[in-house]
């Protein structure tokens, strides 16, 4: 509450009003208070390890970067980075390299929304809250970015700033605390007091590296049992991988039937985007998907490769492998100048995925292969209209049945 003695360095605040979590860095600010928070976890985190702090908006995100870099121990500039949607091509880089596990920089990652959900770094060691969570969901999605298992981690630890555990308690999902008996030498711990011998081992059985699921159609598939993750089904209710790739099993009839259909309507960009927003309307988001490929051993392939898995148990193929047979028939069909433009966008699609297929992503692509010349590209590859029409018909020749035989 703002009182007589307090100080308003610019704007207007409502006299007497309360104001609440909820309000600080989006209508009010202190400063003061930020950079307390941030210097209270700096002080108790371990600072080599990586970190996510959600704060309440962009702006409120950029402010504790700066107040993190302040304050570290590091002399490297990138130690804290922003990660948010404004931050485009250079926000996206950061991400991939705080992803990578054999880097340390960055080491703390400050984000507003962007990084809620599909952040595969399995090495975080803290999560910061420093905004209100808005729903159940979305408080589980954030705890999952610290969940990911990784060598010699074995726990995670929540800086939770703004209470968001009070109010998301769900002991069906989080279970009963457990009992701990300290055992006894030669005696089992637990309710039975017979003594034991004690035997030497190595140490405990590892689980099978894969997990085999036969569904409906008779066939079976096979997931990785040593990929930890947690799926969300559309009211929040938190799904095992076996039970994702039931329900996902069950609902692809709805978008295709047999896998001529799927090849035809992935190989086109509109439909491919029709069916994958008709997925996530299911469910079945674009997070969930990419989740799955890991699940599958599928990270290095595509999309599509994890809906022909669980529709029609067709093993998956690399990227680098279809765009390898791509080249054979576009080879066959093209100009020299358009088998470079395409080569290019395949060099593209293999380091980063079916996105950069999208028909949004043709002019980007156009603009980086010719320098901004796009008087060259005309030139080269003809009007727009034929440039769109090569752009999405190559794409064909990505999707049909490996070893088909290249014709002229």
């Amino acid at each position: 509450m703002n009182t007589s003695d307090d100080t308003v360095v610019e704007g207007a605040v409502d006299p007497g009003r309360l104001y609440e979590e909820r309000d600080f860095n989006r209508i009010i600010e202190i400063k003061a208070r930020e950079a307390y928070r941030v210097g209270l976890f700096m002080g108790m985190i371990d600072q080599r390890e990586k970190t996510i702090v959600f704060c309440a908006t962009q702006l409120h995100a950029l402010a504790v970067r700066d107040l993190i870099n302040q304050m570290k121990t590091s002399k490297d500039p990138n130690y804290c980075v922003r990660v948010t949607a404004n931050d485009g091509a250079r926000g996206d880089q950061y991400l991939r390299e705080f992803q990578d596990n054999e880097k340390t920089i960055p080491t703390i990652l400050t984000t507003s929304q962007k990084l809620s959900t599909g952040v595969d770094a399995r090495n975080i060691r803290n999560i910061v809250l420093m905004r209100p969570i808005g729903s159940m969901i979305e408080f589980k999605q954030i705890v999952g970015r610290g969940t990911r298992i990784y060598d010699g981690k074995d726990y995670f630890t929540i800086y939770d700033f703004v209470k968001a555990h009070h109010f998301f308690s769900d002991p069906e999902w989080d279970g009963e605390p457990e009992e701990v008996t300290a055992p006894k030498p030669g005696v089992i711990a637990g309710p039975s007091p017979e003594p034991m011998e004690l035997v030497a081992r190595e140490g405990p059985e590892p689980p099978p590296a894969k997990i085999v699921v036969k569904l409906a159609d008779g066939k079976v598939r096979t997931i990785q049992s040593m990929v930890q993750t947690t799926f969300w089904d559309p009211s929040g209710t938190p799904m095992t991988a076996i039970e994702f790739l039931e329900s996902l099993f069950g609902a692809l009839p709805e978008f295709f039937k047999t896998e001529e259909d799927l090849r035809a309507i992935w190989s086109v960009p509109d439909t491919r985007k029709a069916l994958l927003a008709g997925l996530t309307d299911k469910g079945f988001g674009a997070n969930a998907l990419s989740e799955m490929q890991r699940v599958i051993d599928a990270e290095n392939s595509d999309i599509f490769d994890v809906l022909a898995y669980v529709a029609f148990a067709l093993d998956p193929l690399t990227r680098v492998k279809r765009a390898a047979d791509a080249r054979g028939q576009v080879h066959l069909r093209y100009t020299d100048r358009q088998q470079a433009f395409i080569d290019f966008v395949l060099d593209h699609y293999t380091k980063e995925g079916v996105g950069e297929l999208d028909g949004d992503k043709l002019a980007p692509l156009l603009k980086l292969r010719y320098k901004n010349a796009i008087s060259d590209a005309l030139a080269d590859l003809g009007s727009p209209e034929q440039i769109r029409g090569l752009f999405i018909g190559f794409q064909r020749y990505l999707y049909q049945p490996s070893g088909l035989p290249a014709t002229s």
